[in-house]
């Protein structure tokens, strides 16, 4: 299994750039072997990767990134592959049909996922702690992030990955975050979100079913990582008996 973060030196907010390494850890840690490698901006994007992540950042850098996957064709071609991609932020936003910037309403995205983001009319910038219940079909526990984004994102057709109980996530309006597919996981939770959610990594690499990973074993649960969602959702006044989903 290869693991390829994509353009760290670009898309690396709040920690983005280490979900790469995440995903490729916990795979080690169960036998698999693995391979983790990062491409910098003006670096070929490799073809033979597994699961490629992209993740937040700024307007000239989300453009340069926008720009470099547009010019490599890297996204055509996979269109045929079995393959996983993880987008966070602006990551996702780029993926999206089209974005916001601080100099364009409306700068054309990729097309990958059917999401629109538009600057954010008669509200401050969506930032903070946010807490997603996940779509129940992935079968994981409450997840949470941090969001810090100055456009909001509508969604035209598909699933979000989970409905947002405290925060923003997408749009003040909307209350869902990201978006899923059986290729694509996009969100707005930064943290990095695979460090505050191992299962959430976990689930990416056992999507990876033609190369046998999908009878992963539990590892053992991180207590730092729980105790972290544990005063979250205290602070929150939610329940934790129904939304840690310890397996």
């Amino acid at each position: 299994m290869k693991v390829v973060q994509l353009f760290p030196d670009l898309l690396g907010t709040y920690g983005d750039s280490g979900n790469g390494e995440i995903l490729f850890r916990r795979a080690r840690a169960r036998g698999v072997g693995a391979s983790y490698q990062r491409v910098f901006y003006g670096d070929p994007i490799p073809r033979d990767g597994d699961i490629f992540v992209l993740g937040g950042g700024e307007d000239g850098p989300m453009q340069l990134a926008r720009d470099a996957l547009h010019r490599d064709g890297f996204l055509g071609d996979l269109s045929s592959t079995n393959h996983q991609i993880l987008a966070i932020c602006a990551g996702l936003q780029i993926l999206g049909e089209r974005f916001v910037t601080s100099k364009s309403p409306s700068s054309p995205g990729l097309g990958v996922i059917p999401i629109v983001t538009e600057r954010i009319e008669n509200h401050k910038r969506i930032v903070g702690e946010v807490v997603v219940e996940a779509d129940s079909a992935l079968e994981l526990p409450i997840l949470t992030g941090y969001e810090n984004h100055g456009g909001e994102s509508r969604l035209l057709e598909g699933v979000p990955l989970g409905r947002v109980i405290s925060g923003v996530g997408n749009s003040y309006s909307s209350k869902i975050d990201g978006f899923f597919n059986d290729r694509i996981i996009g969100t707005y939770m930064h943290g990095p979100v695979l460090a505050r959610n191992p299962l959430l990594a976990d689930l990416i690499i056992c999507r990876l079913e033609p190369k046998g990973l999908n009878s992963f074993s539990p590892l053992e649960v991180d207590r730092e990582v729980e105790q972290l969602r544990e005063n979250i959702l205290s602070q929150r006044g939610m329940s934790l008996s129904r939304r840690i989903g310890l397996r």
